[in-house]
Order: structure tokens, then C-alpha cells, then sequence
């Protein structure tokens, strides 16, 4: 409704009809009689259109109303005006016609106060009901903030418990560091206290060592001065080996145990890390285990030789000084147990290289080279070394691929088929005394190990190379000669 009237209020729609009325008052005398009808009907028209927006205004402004509000303006106001309007209209009304509605009028009338009643009731009711419905809102408000304010004791409460857990958590942290430097602490003790003992066992070979060369030196000094003919006799038929053991022969146990230990730690610690490196550049883990084992075993064999060739040439040169109790076999390996730093390692290194670089059975990439794992093949060499100096040596049980697999020798390794009799490829050798394993090697065993043996030696997996050292590798070998018999001196023994 606001629409409309405003609407109306700005086409000026009055002030157009006083202008036009103007106008024609004005020219009334002058226009002709058509053109004076014409401009009546055009205000008639115009007046109508006016009328006609005044009762859409008035019909939107009843609805507005509802069903009961206005009734008594229509009623006092434009019901009368229509009525005068229509008698002004029709003059001649009957008396019935009048009577009928009036009649009309008064049952309209009661109608009305009927529907005025019931709507007075309903809005009571309704009344009632927003009463009732406003106090139970009121009544869930209430409880509303009573659960709100228990879920704000709840979480001060959680949030009392967190920080409490929190203080517990840093102190049991902080429990935990202290633990932890305090098992550091013990660490360093305990391998402290290793040291020492192992220091006690070397001294206590020490003393017994000199304690024996005490006793014998005071036998000799005893025969020296006492010399006869029973003496005589005892020193030419004495055997060419000496009764009192020499230093390698005392400490042959504690070597024997250290050695066997280092052995174990080459399989845990250098193997593991030779194939950390080989992996990087060689993606197959059957060819990585092959090297590893073929490396292990080249390196005893160098180390075996250097060892023979090394041992001939402290005999040969403590033959022409050599005198004492103890045989001269004795002598040789005792005065090695006592120098082996004098072992050329990297001779054995170098020799173990080449003869993998010949080695049918491996391959490599040919932009690197088997130095790369030389760590592993050192730490071998010098094991393997010491182990010749033991009563008896030690050495690597006789592998080979496709053998009957021996459990007293090996142990399968994981991915191997428990239920195959051949072994497809050794992953680390035995340790064997004599004919005693001392150490277990591993061994992979699979089904058709026989067969897929002889198609890697029909393929020719690696073909012969000859890997020609670089400068550097070439003046490192140079420089590092075999130790000749000139170069052992007195001063040695």
C-alpha cells in the first residue's frame, strides 16, 4: 500500500487535474464545443483513474487490516457514500428492496460481533499460550545456564588435570634424560673397567712371560757356573723344542678368544657396512653378497700367503743370530705376535683386488671399482694375518655354489627356502679349526641351485677384466713394499 500511494503522490496526479481545469476555464469561450467535450471526458477519464488508484489504496490498506479492522469506517463512511450515490443514481428505490437491505445489513452486522467474539477468544488463547510457551523458555534458559556453567567447572577442572599431566610428563622427561645420562655414565665405566681388564690380562701375560724367562735365565746362569758332564749330556739330547713357552704360546688362548670375537664383528659391523656402499651403486643384493664373500675369501688367502712369505724371511734372518731354548720356528712366530705392525697390508689388499678383478663369478660397474670396499678387505687381511700366529691357525671352511648344505657349518638366511638341500650362494664364510667350525657362516639356499648355477657359468657373468690402478693407487703400491730380509734389523729382535 505504501507503494502505491507513494507512487501516486509523485505522478502529482491532482495538481494535473487543477492545471488542465485551469486551462479550460481559460479557453472555454475561445475552443469550440467539440473540443470543450472533449476536454471534459479527458478530466473525466483522468478523474477515474484517480478514483480507481484511491480504491486499490483502500483495498490494500483493509487487507493490511486483517478480516475485522475498518469495519466501522466502511460501515459509517463508504457504505452511506456509495448508498447516496447509488439513490442519486436511481431515485426510484422500492420499499422492499430497501428492507432487504437493511436486513442484509443486520445479519452482516451480527455475523461481524459473531466473528468479532471468536477472534477476541482465539486471541486470548493464544495470549495464554505464549504466556505458558515464555515460561517454559524461561524455564530451558535457566537450565541452559546451568549446563553452562557445569561445562565451565569441567573445563577449568580438565584443565587443572592438563597442566598437572604436563608437570608429570616434563619431571618423568626430565627423570628420563637423567636415567639416560646416568646409563651414559655407566657405559663409559664399564668400558673403562674393560680396558683395565683386558690391561690386567696383558700385564699378568707380561709377568708370567717374564717369570718364565726369569726361571730359565737362572737355569742357565746355574749350569754356566756349575757345569757337568750330566748337564753336559742333558743340554745335547734336549729336544729342538723348548720346554717353557715363549710369548706368542701364552697368550694363545687370549688371542684365540679376542680374534674369534673380532671375526664376528666383521660380520656385523664391516659387512654391513661394505654392503651399505656396494648397494649404492649395484641394485641386485645376490651380486652385493657374492662380492662380500668372494672379498672375505680372497683377503684370507693374500693374508695366508704374506703370512708364509713373511715367516720365511724372519727364519732365513734369525737363523744366523738365533740361540736359546726355544726352537727356531718358535722364535720366528714368537718375534711375529710381536711385530705385526710390520705386516704390508696393503700389498694383501692389493693382491686380494686383482684377484677379484679376475674373478668370473662377480661383476662390478665399470665406473667404480672393488677399492671401494677396501675397509672390509683390511680389516680381513689383518685378522686373517693374526690368525696364522695361533696353535693351531684358523681359517675359512672350502665353499663352493651348489653343495649339499651342512647345518654344523652354516645357517640359512632369511630369504632362503628351508626346504632346499643346495646351497645357491654363500653370503659369509666359516671359521673352522682344523676340522672344528668355530664360527657359523651363512649360506642361501634355494631350489635348482644346480641348474641356476650352470646357467650363470654358461651366461660368463663377469668376463676377465684387468682394472688398471690409477696414479695415485699405483704410488700407494709402490711405496708399500713387501718387508725383505736386509730390512730386519737386530734392533727388531
Amino acid at each position: 500500500m505504501a507503494d502505491t500511494l507513494r507512487r501516486l503522490t509523485n505522478t502529482s496526479s491532482f495538481s494535473v487535474l487543477q492545471d488542465k481545469l485551469e486551462s479550460w476555464h481559460k479557453d472555454y469561450h475561445v475552443i469550440s464545443c467539440d473540443q470543450n467535450l472533449n476536454r471534459c471526458c479527458e478530466l473525466i477519464e483522468l478523474t477515474a483513474k484517480i478514483q480507481g488508484q484511491l480504491f486499490a489504496i483502500l483495498n490494500l490498506t483493509a487487507a493490511e487490516g486483517g478480516h475485522y479492522a475498518g469495519v466501522d469506517t466502511l460501515k459509517t463512511r463508504l457504505l452511506p457514500w456509495l448508498g447516496t450515490c447509488f439513490s442519486m443514481a436511481r431515485p426510484t428505490v422500492s420499499e422492499d428492496t430497501s428492507l432487504q437491505l437493511i436486513q442484509d445489513s443486520v445479519e452482516k452486522d451480527r455475523k461481524i460481533r459473531e466473528l468479532s467474539a471468536s477472534h477476541e477468544n482465539d486471541m486470548q488463547k493464544l495470549e495464554t499460550q505464549l504466556c505458558s510457551t515464555q515460561l517454559q523458555l524461561e524455564s530451558v534458559r535457566a537450565e541452559l545456564l546451568d549446563a553452562q556453567k557445569d561445562l565451565d567447572e569441567t573445563k577449568s577442572k580438565s584443565a587443572t588435570n592438563l597442566l598437572a599431566t604436563e608437570d608429570e610428563i616434563f619431571q618423568l622427561k626430565a627423570d628420563l634424560r637423567s636415567a639416560q645420562e646416568q646409563v651414559e655414565i655407566y657405559k663409559r665405566k664399564l668400558e673403562t673397567l674393560d680396558d683395565y681388564e683386558r690391561q690386567i690380562r696383558l700385564l699378568r701375560d707380561e709377568v708370567s712371560y717374564l717369570n718364565t724367562e726369569k726361571v730359565m735365565l737362572q737355569e742357565r746362569l746355574v749350569r754356566s757356573r756349575s757345569p757337568s758332564p750330566l748337564s753336559r749330556h742333558s743340554r745335547s739330547s734336549s729336544p729342538g723344542r723348548s720346554e717353557s713357552p715363549t710369548r706368542a704360546q701364552l697368550t694363545n688362548s687370549s688371542r684365540h678368544a679376542r680374534l674369534v670375537s673380532r671375526f664376528s664383528d666383521l660380520y656385523v659391523v664391516e659387512r654391513l657396512n661394505a654392503q651399505a656402499l656396494l648397494r649404492r651403486y649395484i641394485p641386485d643384493l645376490e651380486m652385493v653378497q657374492r662380492i662380500i664373500f668372494i672379498a672375505v675369501v680372497e683377503s684370507f688367502k693374500t693374508a695366508k700367503l704374506a703370512y708364509r712369505q713373511f715367516r720365511l724371511r724372519v727364519r732365513k734372518t734369525l737363523s744366523t743370530s738365533h740361540f736359546g731354548p726355544e726352537s727356531l720356528e718358535d722364535a720366528a712366530v714368537d718375534y711375529i705376535v710381536r711385530n705385526l705392525d710390520l705386516y704390508d697390508v696393503q700389498a694383501s689388499i692389493n693382491d686380494a683386488i686383482s684377484a677379484m678383478n679376475v674373478n668370473p663369478r662377480i661383476s662390478f660397474p665399470p665406473e667404480v671399482d672393488f677399492v671401494l670396499i677396501s675397509s672390509l678387505i683390511r680389516e680381513t687381511c689383518k685378522v686373517a694375518f693374526t690368525m696364522q700366529t695361533l696353535d693351531p691357525p684358523l681359517d675359512l671352511a672350502f665353499a663352493s655354489d651348489g653343495e649339499l648344505y651342512n647345518d654344523i657349518k652354516y645357517r640359512r638366511s632369511y630369504d632362503s627356502e628351508f626346504t632346499a638341500p643346495l646351497v645357491m650362494y654363500h653370503v659369509w664364510p666359516a671359521l673352522m679349526e682344523k676340522n672344528t667350525v668355530i664360527v657359523k657362516g651363512e649360506a642361501v639356499t634355494r631350489s635348482g641351485a644346480l641348474w641356476s648355477r650352470s646357467r650363470s657359468r654358461s651366461r660368463s657373468i663377469s668376463p676377465v677384466r684387468s682394472r688398471s690402478l690409477s696414479p695415485t693407487h699405483s704410488l700407494a703400491f709402490n711405496s708399500r713394499r713387501s718387508l725383505s730380509p736386509g730390512r730386519l734389523r737386530a734392533s727388531h729382535l
